[in-house]
Parts: structure tokens; C-alpha cells; sequence
């Protein structure tokens, strides 16, 4: 390998990737770089000698890392760390150095965009990366780093600026430490991510298609065709009409008609409403049937199938952080796939899933992040919800309610006398949720316990209107109360997947899905007892690491399937 500046294990070093370029690196206080045509195989004999904290923007470099296989698991991705120190969805290269820099972000430049300052007769000018109002050049952004290794170089320096100010910035939060770790936990989610979209999530072609024709009926030939099937799928339905009559069943408002002229006057069409009636009502029946072939058809159907599935997998992009609570998320229905079309999720032959669902996992959180002792007691057991029920003098369903009720904002129907049992027998996580419900109620973004920022949202329509503003800021409060919980869980989540990657590598286990709680590892059959182990291990792992009080007890279902249907 080309001489390059000595890397020790502790070091930071950023880079900066291009294939037939080289590799640029950036520590402290050196930019280098080499020129090779296979600049990952350099970063993977680097990464085995020192394994350093990689530095890199985002994902253009972890897509990269997750073709070439590359076993990293020490990085710093700017970009997530942007979306968790300012919250949002949104984020690029430009967005995050201007926030770094105090620069106004509508004063971005644009690509085409001719500045006052600039000086296009002298193209040394445009050479450097920075312009003279201390926005990022477009040019740069948009891959004009990639014209030689010096560029490469420099811009691996930029994104090292970039990683420190930030930590800069996570250092004045109120647990800096916590702050740090969370967002080094959420770069290698990150780099997780692009492992996942790489792999894909291995899928049953031939069974797909066999459910989404009980479904949805053949795969049409023409739009002809087409209309026809969907004809057939709707008689199924209008045929249980007195008299018989057209009904536009895509339209919701339509379907509440049909059914109170058939004299079901309900209050709305939601599926867990009707399905009370399913047993004694032919036409509801038939309408949640309809339902579920719908969904199939027009979401699950044949094109899904085509543009998403390809060599047995389904692939889609993953996100670490949904840009709410930061949850992790996913495209081409990998995060929606309905229970009905689980069959098709299938190990490939010799190998099985691990699946493990973390279990009642966000009033596990709560106790954690309230450090409530009457609530942490709770968690030694399996059941959460029991102990929590004996304690209140009320049967167990009506404790869960209440204790989800707690931190939804549902405040009505019959756990309300349980909650204000909650509120006298648990009052510091109660008063954590009522004060992040007031927060959010105010306007005022809350911050989870790992430091993610959770936005607030203002609506300027509402001048004027004292009923709505009072509306959508009971709304506000109700969300900041469940994303103070449900950010936390997602940091307990991703410290659990991350450290299962890295835990499972040695079998050749590869994690094809996470989904909200659940994870599922595709693992070679004969490692399927070591792997399900090391998942639940890595459970008590990821909470001594995250968890604010280590008596905490965070518990995990763990099985061994051939098909996510078999998972319970």
C-alpha cells in the first residue's frame, strides 16, 4: 500500500471516497492522500491495522462501505449528526455546514447561481471549496471533489471541521458524554442502513406472486384488463347492497354513506370499528376483505413486485432517523409490508431468521429516562404491566391503557381512573411526560435523554382562531410526551441493532430488517442457536451502555424461523 500519515486506533480521520480517483484523509492536523484505483481495499487494510473513527458526510460514502463489506464499526457520519443535533428530516452537505457556521441557509448557493463575490474570469477562484460569504461551493457538493486526490484530501479536511464543530456543539448539551456516544451510535446505525438497502430483505418471488393473485386476481394484460379485475373486486362488495347500488368504495366518505343507508350509522369506517361487527354483517365482511386486496393490489401488487424485488430481495432505501422521534424508516414498503403478505418474507435455502422483538419496550424506557423507582421495580419481571395493575387495583389490560394512554396523551374512556392512579403511585415519570407535554404544548422543541432535538411545529394560520390554536397545541403536547419516550427508545434500539451487527459478523449473519422494536437477522442455519443468542446478550449489552439506571431489566422475544409468518 501506497506511505501514508501514521494512523493510531484513537485517532479521528476523515475521508473522502471515489473509485479511480484514490482516497483522501484528514486527522487534526494532516490532509494526504493516495492514489490507487481501489481506494476500499486501502480503507479496509487501514480500518484492520488501526480501526480509527472514520469521518465521513453521509451516504454517498456509506453506500460505498456497505458494496465493499467493509467491517466498520467506529464512524461519524455528519449528516445523521446533523438530523440529531437539529431535528427534522431534511439535511444535506450545504444545510449543515451553513448551521455549523451561523451562515442563513436561504443564502445558500445553488448550482448555476452566479454570487456577487464571485470572480468568474479567475477559476483559482472556484477552486476552493469555501466561498467568500463561508457557504460551501455547489461545485464541491455536487462532485467536483472528486477531481483528484488533493481535492479528495481537502474535502475529507472539510468534513473533519465539520465532525468537530459539532462535537463542539453536542459538548454544551446537559449530558455531553451521553450526547457524543448517542450520536457516534446513530452514524454507525447509518452505515446499518446502507448495509440493509445493499443486502435486501430476502423475499419469496413465487409466493409473492400467489398472494397478490388470491388477492388481487391475475396480473392484468392491458388497462382493460385491469378495470375489469378491479370491477370484479368491488361487486364482491356491492353485491351485498339493498338495493344494489354504485358506490365509490375508494372514497371513504361514500363507503359512511352506504353503510348508514344499509342502516349502519357509524361514526367513521376505521378498520378496528368494523371489524366489531365482522362476524354479524355480511356487507362489513366483505368491505375488510375488499380492504385488505385493495391494499394488496395498489401498494403489494404486481408493479411493487416488479420494481422493488429483483434476485430474490427486496430492496429499498433506509434512513436511521424518520425525522421525527428518529425512529428508523424505510421505503418500497418495507416498514408497511401488512401482516397478509408476511409469508413472503422467506430465508434462503440453508439459512434461517433470527427474529427478536424488544418487549414493552417504551415503559422499560420511561422508568430508564425518569429514573422513577416504583416504575423500575416494575420492569424486573417479564410483565411489566402486572405488577403495575396489583399496584393500581385494577385488572392488567386496563393498567396497559393507562400506562400507553400516559404517554399517548389519551387521557378518556375507561383507564382514566387508572391513570390518575398512575399519577399518585408513579409521579416522577408521570411528571417527566407532563412536562414534556407542556413543552410541546408551548411550542418549545424537547430533547431526548441520548440529545436528540425533537421539533415543534407552529402554525400561523391559527391567528386569531383561540378554539384551533388551543386544538393544535394539545396536539403538540400529545406528540412531545410520546416522542420524549419514543426517541429514547428509538437510541435504546439502535445501540441494540449496531451492537448485533457487530457481535453477529463472525457467523455471517446479516440484519435484513429493523422495524420499530424488531429485528431480523438472516443467518446461515448452523449458527442459528449462537446467533439467537447473542441477540438476547445484546440486549443486557445495549442497556448497560444506554440505559441512564442500570437496574433497568430490558427483555427481548427471540426465535428461530424460516419466514417472518412463523414470528408471534
Amino acid at each position: 500500500m501506497a506511505p501514508h500519515h501514521h494512523i493510531d486506533r484513537g485517532d479521528t480521520v476523515a475521508i473522502a471516497i471515489h473509485p479511480g480517483t484514490g482516497i483522501g484523509f484528514a486527522s487534526s492536523d494532516h490532509h494526504w492522500s493516495i492514489t490507487t484505483p481501489d481506494p476500499l481495499a486501502v480503507l479496509a487494510e487501514l480500518n484492520a491495522e488501526s480501526s480509527p473513527r472514520w469521518v465521513w458526510w453521509g451516504r454517498e460514502t456509506t453506500a460505498q462501505l456497505a458494496e465493499a463489506h467493509l467491517p466498520i464499526d467506529r464512524g461519524w457520519d455528519v449528516l445523521a449528526v446533523h438530523r440529531f443535533l437539529y431535528g427534522g428530516w431534511r439535511a444535506s452537505i450545504g444545510e449543515a455546514w451553513a448551521k455549523l457556521h451561523d451562515l442563513p441557509v436561504d443564502t445558500m448557493p445553488k448550482m448555476g447561481q452566479l454570487g456577487l463575490l464571485d470572480q468568474p474570469a479567475d477559476e483559482g477562484n472556484r477552486a476552493e471549496p469555501v466561498q467568500p460569504d463561508g457557504h460551501l461551493r455547489p461545485e464541491w457538493i455536487n462532485g467536483s471533489y472528486r477531481d483528484s486526490p488533493e481535492r479528495l484530501a481537502t474535502w475529507a479536511g472539510l468534513a473533519h471541521r465539520a465532525a468537530d464543530l459539532q462535537e463542539q456543539q453536542l459538548a454544551l448539551l446537559p449530558d455531553p458524554d451521553r450526547a457524543i456516544a448517542t450520536a457516534r451510535s446513530e452514524s454507525a446505525a447509518e452505515l446499518l442502513c446502507a448495509e440493509m438497502a445493499h443486502h435486501g430483505l430476502p423475499i419469496s418471488e413465487h409466493e409473492a406472486l400467489r398472494l397478490i393473485e388470491e388477492a388481487a386476481g391475475p396480473r392484468p394484460k392491458s388497462t382493460a384488463h385491469e378495470d375489469e379485475i378491479r370491477a370484479r373486486r368491488d361487486e364482491a362488495v356491492l353485491t351485498h347492497l339493498t338495493p344494489r347500488q354504485d358506490v365509490k368504495l375508494r372514497n371513504p366518505a361514500e363507503v359512511k354513506s352506504m353503510l348508514r343507508r344499509q342502516g349502519l350509522d357509524l361514526p367513521d369506517t376505521r378498520a378496528w370499528r368494523l371489524e366489531q361487527l365482522r362476524a354479524t354483517e355480511p356487507l362489513i365482511d366483505a368491505l375488510l376483505t375488499w380492504r385488505k386486496a385493495e391494499r394488496i393490489a395498489t401498494t403489494y401488487g404486481y408493479p411493487w413486485l416488479d420494481e422493488h424485488v429483483h434476485n430474490g430481495r427486496l430492496r429499498g432505501d433506509w434512513s436511521s432517523s424518520d425525522g421525527a422521534a428518529g425512529r428508523m424508516t424505510a421505503s418500497a414498503g418495507l416498514h408497511n409490508l401488512p401482516t397478509a403478505m408476511r409469508p413472503v418474507v422467506q430465508a434462503e435455502a440453508g439459512h434461517v431468521f433470527v427474529r427478536a422483538d424488544l418487549g414493552q419496550i417504551e415503559p422499560r424506557v420511561l422508568a430508564a429516562v425518569s429514573g422513577d423507582p416504583a416504575l423500575i421495580a416494575a420492569t424486573q419481571g417479564d410483565d411489566l404491566y402486572q405488577p403495575i395493575a396489583e399496584r393500581l387495583g385494577v385488572e392488567r389490560d386496563i393498567a396497559k391503557v393507562a400506562v400507553l394512554g400516559a404517554m399517548y396523551g389519551a387521557t378518556t374512556g375507561e383507564s382514566a381512573h387508572a391513570l390518575a392512579g398512575l399519577t399518585k403511585n408513579y409521579p416522577i415519570a408521570m411528571g417527566l411526560l407532563d412536562d414534556a407535554a407542556e413543552q410541546g404544548r408551548l411550542g418549545r422543541n424537547v430533547i431526548t435523554s441520548g440529545g436528540r432535538r425533537i421539533r415543534m411545529w407552529t402554525d400561523p394560520s391559527v391567528e386569531g382562531d383561540l378554539d384551533r390554536a388551543i386544538t393544535i397545541a394539545a396536539s403538540r403536547g400529545r406528540y412531545a410526551r410520546n416522542a420524549l419516550i419514543q426517541g429514547a427508545a428509538a437510541e435504546f434500539f439502535k445501540i441494540w441493532a449496531i451492537t448485533v451487527r457487530r457481535r453477529s459478523r463472525p457467523f455471517k449473519a446479516q440484519i435484513v430488517l429493523c422495524l420499530h422494536d424488531e429485528l431480523l437477522v438472516h443467518v446461515p442455519a448452523e449458527h442459528s442457536n449462537d446467533v439467537a443468542a447473542l441477540v438476547a446478550d445484546a440486549v443486557t449489552e445495549a442497556a448497560h451502555y444506554w440505559s441512564p439506571e442500570p437496574t433497568v431489566r430490558f427483555i427481548a422475544d427471540v426465535s428461530v424461523v424460516k419466514s417472518w409468518a412463523e414470528a408471534k
